[in-house]
This record gives C-alpha cells, structure tokens and sequence, in this order.
C-alpha cells in the first residue's frame, strides 16, 4: 500500500491532507480496536485502575486545594496573632498525610495492575498470532520475509506493551484530571480559568500538528525495522555462501544502504514528536505567568462584572497557580507519549494484520480415522495410496499458468519419478499433492476420492514429505525422529533410523540418541541431517511417500547405504521421487519427463531410453537437472 508523503507540513496539497485524514482515522480504528481488545480480556482490571486513578487524581486536587485553605485560613492568621495556636494545623495536616496516603498506595495499585494488564495482553495477542501464523497457508511465507513475521512478534508488540503499561494509564489519568481540576479553577476563579483555557488549547493545537506530521514516519519506521530484521536473518542463514563468493563487503554495503533508510525514518519520525513535550512546557510556563500576573492583578484590585467579585485572596492565587499546573501537566504528559502511542499504533495495525490474514481454507468432510478413509455417508474405506492427475491446470499467480494439462494415472505401491529441467514443475506437482496450493481447473483424486473433499490434515496425515532442504529442531536427535509421528515409541524410532541407514552415525554422537540439537543441526553434516529427515519419514509408515531429491546432499558412499534402506521403505507405499540421481530413476514403474510445466514423456527407464528423446538426452548427458 502506497503510504502519503510526509515530506511537507498539513498545508500542503489536498491529496496529502486526505492521506493525513485517511491515516488518522486508520489509527483511532486501531487504537479503538486495541482497547477493545484489552478491555474484553481485563475488564475487571482496567475498572480497578480508573476507579483507582480516580482516587490518586482526588487525593492529588484536594492537596492543591488545602494550599488555599493552608494559606488563607491558617498561614495568615498566625502571623497576625501574638500567640498562634497550632494544634489545629497538625491536626489539619495530619488528616492531609493520611488523604495523601491513600493516594500513594492506589497509585502503587493501578501502576502493578497496568503491568499485569500490559503483559497478559501481550501473551494473549502472541498467542492468537502465532496461532493464526500455523493456519496460514504456504503462500502467505512466500509474500512475506521471515525477518518481517519476527519484527510483529518481536518490535511491533513490544511497542503496545510500552503503550498499555505507560500511555493507557497516563491518558485515562490525564482525562480524569483535567475533568476534576477544571471544575475547581471555575469554582476558583473564572477569569484565571479563560487563561488556563487559552494556553490549553494551544498546547493541543500544537501537539495535534505535531503528531500529524510525524505518523506517517512512524510507518516507514515500523517498515524499516522490519527490513533490517529480514536483511539480518537472512545473511546469517545464508552466511556461508556469502563468504565462498566474498561478497562480504556488497552485503556491508547492502546493509549500511538498508541500515541508514531505518536511521533517516527513525530520525524523521522522532525529531518533530521529541519536540512535542519541550514546546509544551515552555508553553506551560508561560501560562504560568500570565496567571501570576493576571492573579495578581485581581489580587491587587477591586473589580467586579454584574455583582460578581473578580478580586481573590493570596491563598487563591498559590492554589489556581498549582491547578493550572495539574490542567496543563497532563497534556504535557500525553505529548510526553506521543512516541509511544504513534509507534504503537503502526504496531498494532501490522499485529492485527498477521491475526486477521485469511487461514487456509478447508472445505473436506473425509477423515482419515485408524488408517481408513471415514467419509460423510459413516462408509470407511481403506487407504490405498491410489493419486491420480487428471487435466490439472496451475499457476502460483492468475497471470501465470505453470502446468498444464497434467494427467498422471498411477496404481497403490508404485514408485514415480519426476525428471526434467530447473523450473519444469516437479516441486510444483509435489506442493499440489498436499495442497500446499489448490489447483485452479482439474482433479486430483486420491483413492477415488477428490483432495478438495479430504480434510487438509487428514491428507496430510497419510502422506510424507523429505524435502530436499531439511529442518531439525532443538530437541535431541530421538525427538527429532519422533516428530513424524508423536506417538511414536523410542524403539519405534531406532527402528525407523535402522531402516534408513542413520543409525550408526547416531550411535557414534556423543550421546547417541539423546544428543541435543542446536541451530538446525549444526553439529551434523548436511547428510547426516538428511538421513534424520528421511528416518522421521521413515518412523511416519504412511501409504504415500514423496522424496523432493532427498538424497542430494549425501555423498555416493552414503547413498549406497541409504538406498537399500530406501527401497524397503518404499515397498507397499506409492512414492513420488523428484529425481536428482540416475540411481533413482532406473528402477521406477513410471518415470514422468516436464518440460515448461508440460508432461513431455512418460514410461519406464527402457521405454524412454528407446523413444530417444529428452529422457535419453538426460541420460546419456550422465545429468539430471
């Protein structure tokens, strides 16, 4: 989305002033949402906090308010009298300390309540994101950078913690002080009232401008942030290629060139909204004087409009002069947190981006229950592992088709192989399989049954991938076998590893099977992470299986090794091979050549080495791309 220029001040064209509008308005709505959203889950809470703020705002005017009592009733008849009396005064005073109390202690209570409020949130919002992030389909991660999703978890909703802790409390003790304090500079003095009055609204007129000119930074810092935070995450992924090409100085020069555009926003966004609380305060100080003065003007003179005494006491003045404090110090404290609201503003809109991204739709009815197909009618039927193709059209994009006309027949336990050139579309007919992606015209049907009518996590269930980039995850190396089938037990795993040839390179780990993994496996080799991977799909024993060149990484000795432990693997089961080697594709029932998203040929090994066309090219070129 194209965001509006900031580059110049509300006056400038209208198209900007409606961006201004248009921003401001997406904020309230954010802002409003974000309190919904609080007060939904903490209710009780945020009650108890106005309720007490409420009292510490009290506890806070009635003290100003005692300094005109202080002076006019107990201050200046003592020093008229030849024997002053102070017992009256310490009781006074000690009445105020006990007032006062009471207002320290709701004080401590909202500000820990805040806490509690701010941290809950922030559990709740990561939770219900990362929960929608697992609904999301696989195309929202092509779209979006990992470096992107890490800066909502991280920066964003850090952003709204500082706010709910810090500014939600600041605003609603703000409102209900200027409310309450307002009430008593009328009852005090309405002249000195229209001057407070005057001073505040330029204070608001200020911060207003102020803030309008900065929130358009915000974004853009928001933004740059997080493209620091991909540009990170992915050089540290892909650190070792960047040193075997030497590219270290382009990926400095690279990131100054990012580093310096979250700088310069960063700079932008905060130079005008830093400037917000010192403009204030020396605006507040000059109402201070103009109070003074006109107070003491009144003070001085006897002035009167329609029987109404304009004059007041000394005591009047000392107390309106403190009041007037406590009306503008609290815009002063909401301009104080104007970085913060802003800043968590465009957090909050790209939190509630990731939580309302549209899930993975899943229309199916047929569950996969005890190994058996349990359709809608309350029929079973058993899984075979029967998957055919027929005219499947595709693309990742509406404009761009990248199969076509894709007919594959296959029959349960048979093994094909998808060969052909870079960009052919074999990965692509894996991630149609799964629905990964749905296919926009055509049939997939799976035992008979369409895959649109299968529940997305029951047919994900009966099949297996190995992809050729493998992840582990921290845990040991049994928890990452297990994690093709959780219900697993620990001779089930050994079992699996045995199979595939894995186990006595685990059994050479310093603590074998409980040998903790860290950073994806770092420790291990790329084979040997490969060889876990195949194991986890190994433990998994489901009817299809689909090997995206999962042996790429392991070097021929160790292929030997493996594929014996393949081929039991892939006996009884349908299996899908993306062919990398020769070794994988001569003993195939179907080998399926692609070229542009086309099937080319198709046949055994013999039948397309007699047709003499792409497939004998590969072949005799000793190469599959």
């Amino acid at each position: 989305m194209r965001q509006p220029s900031f580059s110049r001040g509300p006056q400038g064209n209208p198209g900007q002033n409606a961006g201004f509008q248009r921003a401001s308005k997406q904020q309230r709505q954010v802002l409003l949402r974000l309190f919904g959203f609080v007060m939904r889950h903490y209710k009780f809470s945020i009650i108890t906090v106005l309720l007490c703020i409420v009292v510490t705002s009290i506890t806070s005017l009635f003290s100003t308010l005692f300094t005109r009592t202080l002076i006019d009733d107990y201050i200046v008849p003592l020093t008229q009298t030849a024997n002053p009396e102070y017992a009256s005064l310490l009781q006074t005073l000690f009445k105020l300390g006990l007032i006062l109390l009471l207002g320290v202690i709701a004080s401590y209570t909202y500000n820990r309540l805040m806490i509690r409020v701010s941290q809950g949130t922030m559990l709740r919002l990561r939770k219900q994101i990362f929960e929608r992030m697992e609904q999301l389909p696989i195309s929202y991660f092509d779209q979006h950078s990992h470096g992107e999703l890490m800066s909502v978890y991280t920066n964003d909703v850090d952003s709204l913690r500082q706010m709910i802790s810090t500014a939600m409390a600041q605003v609603f003790s703000s409102v209900i002080t200027i409310v309450a304090t307002f009430t008593s500079m009328i009852v005090l003095s309405v002249p000195l009232t229209v001057v407070s009055i005057l001073i505040a609204l330029t204070m608001m007129v200020v911060t207003t401008k102020l803030g309008k000119w900065s929130r358009g930074y915000f974004r853009t810092q928001q933004e740059s942030l997080a493209s620091v935070n991909g540009f990170v995450e992915e050089m540290m992924t892909g650190q070792k290629v960047v040193k075997v090409f030497s590219h270290e100085q382009q990926v400095i020069s690279r990131f100054e060139t990012i580093n310096e555009q979250l700088r310069a926003s960063a700079y932008n966004a905060n130079k005008i909204a830093n400037i917000v609380m010192p403009v204030n305060g020396n605006l507040g100080n000059l109402g201070y004087v103009l109070i003074a003065v006109v107070g003491a003007a009144l003070a001085l003179g006897e002035f009167s409009i329609v029987n109404y005494q304009l004059s007041i006491s000394l005591g009047t003045i000392v107390a309106f002069l403190q009041l007037n404090k406590s009306f503008t110090q609290p815009i002063s404290h909401v301009s104080q947190q104007i970085n913060s609201v802003l800043n968590a503003s465009v957090g909050a809109e790209r939190v509630f981006a990731l939580g309302d991204a549209e899930p993975e739709v899943d229309e199916g009815h047929v569950e996969l229950k005890n190994g058996r197909w349990a359709m809608a009618d309350g029929q079973t039927k058993d899984v075979m592992g029967d998957v055919d193709f027929r005219d499947v059209d595709f693309g990742y994009t509406a404009e761009k088709q990248v199969l076509f006309d894709i007919d594959i027949n296959t029959n349960p336990g048979q093994k094909i192989a998808f060969v052909g050139g870079t960009g052919a579309g074999k990965t692509t007919i894996i991630n149609l399989i799964n629905r990964f992606y749905d296919i926009q015209q055509g049939q997939i049907l799976y035992d008979g049954i369409p895959i649109t009518d299968i529940r997305k996590q029951s047919l994900r269930r009966s099949m297996t991938i190995v992809l050729q980039e493998t992840h582990l995850f921290t845990g040991t190396v049994l928890d990452n076998i297990r994690y093709g089938l959780l219900e697993a037990s620990d001779e089930d795993c050994i079992r699996a590893a045995q199979l595939v040839g894995a186990h006595d390179f685990i059994r050479r780990l310093s603590n074998g099977y409980q040998t903790m993994l860290q950073g994806d496996g770092g420790n291990l080799s790329q084979g040997e992470r490969q060889l876990l991977a195949i194991a986890r799909a190994a433990v998994a024993n489901p009817p299809v299986l689909i090997l995206d060149e999962a042996t790429s990484s392991i070097d021929t000795r160790t292929e030997q090794l493996v594929q014996r432990g393949m081929d039991t693997l892939m006996q009884g089961r349908t299996t899908f091979v993306i062919a990398h080697r020769l070794s994988t594709v001569r003993n195939a029932d179907q080998i399926i050549v692609l070229d542009h998203g086309r099937i080319a040929e198709h046949g055994t090994h013999e039948e397309l080495l007699a047709l003499r066309g792409q497939y004998y090219r590969l072949y005799t070129g000793n190469a599959i791309d």
